[in-house]
């Protein structure tokens, strides 16, 4: 397959049909500003221990996959019309090896998937699954929280402190912006007049950022908070905005930096639609397969 953005589909991965129109749309948008395509995937896990290893993942398919075929069905039925949609089913050992493979397979242009907050405590900052995705996907990802989904969107929020992330939380804020004719506001925190000079570089990087990102022009603005809290100023800003777009921050352990310790604060606190974007620019392939986590 060859590596244009017209050829490289935005992949979508779906495990529960309540969910797949907002993930649909999410991915809608992006492809549309790249004259792309959407595919979206289910996985049908298949473990070393389960009765299906027995098969190969041609027959699981052919004979076990009713379920998740009808899934997917009713997910391409919710899909943008002014998109082309594709769809397929994926073996795999786990659900995240089955998504990995389907982004290798497809050369995929960007990822999306879906989060949901769970109450039980767990070592996972967003679920093994989700987690093990932020580390490992070759292309552009993109997290959304399930459930909390804007009816409208007149404004979106781009909290932005500089790093590789801001790029493809440029792309997917334009993206959403183009199809509701809507603004996205910059927004940086500072405490000093040292902090306030380099949130101005921050905001005019991701505002030159979405200006190169794929679309038309949009309507941009900028905020500059002044506050010790990061978090609290983002809250408080959230409440004008019906979308805030996150880049990953580069904080704290391994799979905690690959989050940031801002998103999931901020997460809990707002109810409004939460996207993280994580660069695929960040990811080494060849030096993770070293690592004795992968």
């Amino acid at each position: 397959m060859g590596n244009t953005s017209k050829s490289r589909p935005i992949l979508v991965a779906v495990g529960n049909p309540d969910h797949a129109e907002q993930l649909v749309r999410t991915a809608g948008d992006l492809a549309r500003v790249t004259d792309g395509l959407v595919q979206i995937v289910s996985v049908i896990a298949k473990p070393h221990d389960s009765p299906f290893s027995l098969y190969t993942d041609d027959t699981i398919i052919e004979q076990y996959s009713g379920t998740s075929r009808e899934m997917l069905n009713k997910a391409a039925n919710v899909a943008p019309d002014d998109v082309t949609v594709t769809s397929e089913l994926i073996v795999g050992r786990s659900v995240a090896d089955g998504v990995l493979t389907a982004v290798g397979q497809t050369n995929a242009l960007a990822l999306v998937v879906g989060w949901q907050e769970r109450k039980r405590r767990t070592d996972a900052v967003l679920g093994s699954t989700i987690d093990r995705l932020i580390e490992r996907t070759p292309c552009d990802l993109y997290v959304e929280r399930i459930g909390q989904e804007a009816n409208s969107v007149d404004s979106i929020l781009l909290p932005v402190a500089g790093g590789p992330h801001v790029r493809p939380a440029a792309s997917v804020a334009k993206a959403i912006a183009v199809r509701n004719d809507a603004a996205v506001h910059v927004f940086s925190v500072a405490a000093t007049d040292t902090a306030t000079e380099t949130a101005r570089e921050h905001i005019a990087d991701a505002k030159m950022k979405l200006e190169e990102a794929p679309g038309p022009p949009i309507q941009m603005e900028s905020v500059i908070h002044d506050g010790d809290d990061i978090t609290e100023g983002i809250v408080e800003a959230a409440i004008d905005h019906d979308v805030i777009v996150f880049g990953a921050t580069r904080q704290g352990a391994l799979h905690r930096r690959l989050v940031g310790s801002v998103p999931r604060s901020v997460v809990h606190q707002t109810d409004r639609t939460v996207l993280l974007a994580r660069s695929g620019d960040t990811i080494d392939t060849s030096a993770k397969r070293l690592l004795p986590w992968v």
